[in-house]
């Protein structure tokens, strides 16, 4: 298998951390940002470093930032030359959830930066830099989403609203990219345990045991991390502009 030069963003905990972890394992070589200094996440890159062989980095970056974007992506080819994977993973949820009646502008506007308006962009740098050298390479790029692009959660719409703004920004540059031999994808999680859900663990604790999953478990990061890394290596390289659902079966319409 061909080893790419991977930026993950949002991946020093969480579902990102996951992400970082698969990738790793499959011998890529892994750059990954967050908003943390460079110190929290040193634990992180030294157990990455003493496990696997690859090449590691961490960088910080406000991904609504578009200076921050440009700088992580000059950063990142100065350390490891040509990005071949862009995964477009960070991600913030409300800091309150309030009604739709109630949402603050100032809520929706951070939620859409960070989840909508950074990644876009960043892939629109990202692409125009991957695209050089692209039929000869083996490049994509990943969008995270959610099932909360389609399930209505109206105590944070300004999330559902951001994913379903990512559902679509995968299609545009799935259209886009397809000449340039580039595939754009989306992996959509479930109920995945992490510190965002953490604040609703025992809601979804008894949804989860009373069916709202076919697999009655928490999906687990490197559950999205195992879906990453296949399409990494090309296992679906004809399916570009799809959506990968990793959700247990939640979304599987019952009677």
């Amino acid at each position: 298998m061909e080893t790419c030069n991977v930026l993950v963003t949002g991946g020093a905990r969480g579902i990102g951390a996951g992400i970082v972890k698969a990738l790793a394992a499959a011998g890529h070589n892994v750059g990954f940002c967050g908003r943390a200094d460079a110190e929290k996440c040193a634990g992180f890159l030294a157990e990455l470093r003493a496990e696997h062989p690859g090449k590691f980095a961490y960088f910080q970056c406000d991904v609504s930032s578009h200076e921050a974007r440009e700088a992580l992506l000059d950063a990142y080819e100065a350390e490891f030359g040509q990005l071949d994977v862009l995964v477009n993973n960070a991600g913030v949820a409300p800091e309150v959830r309030a009604d739709v009646l109630e949402m603050s502008e100032e809520s929706f506007d951070r939620v859409m930066n960070i989840n909508l308006k950074g990644p876009f962009f960043l892939t629109q740098a990202a692409a125009k830099r991957m695209i050089p050298g692209a039929k000869d390479r083996s490049r994509c790029i990943v969008n995270i989403g959610s099932i909360s692009a389609d399930y209505a959660s109206i105590s944070r719409g300004e999330y559902c609203l951001s994913k379903a703004g990512v559902a679509m920004a995968t299609k545009l540059w799935a259209v886009r990219l397809a000449d340039d031999n580039i595939p754009v994808y989306e992996i959509r999680p479930g109920v995945i345990k992490t510190d965002m859900t953490s604040v609703v663990s025992a809601k979804y604790d008894k949804m989860i045991a009373e069916g709202l999953t076919l697999q009655r478990r928490w999906g687990m990061p490197e559950d999205i991390g195992r879906a990453v890394a296949a399409l990494v290596a090309g296992a679906l390289i004809y399916s570009t502009g799809q959506v990968i659902n990793v959700d247990g079966g939640m979304t599987i319409e019952r009677l």
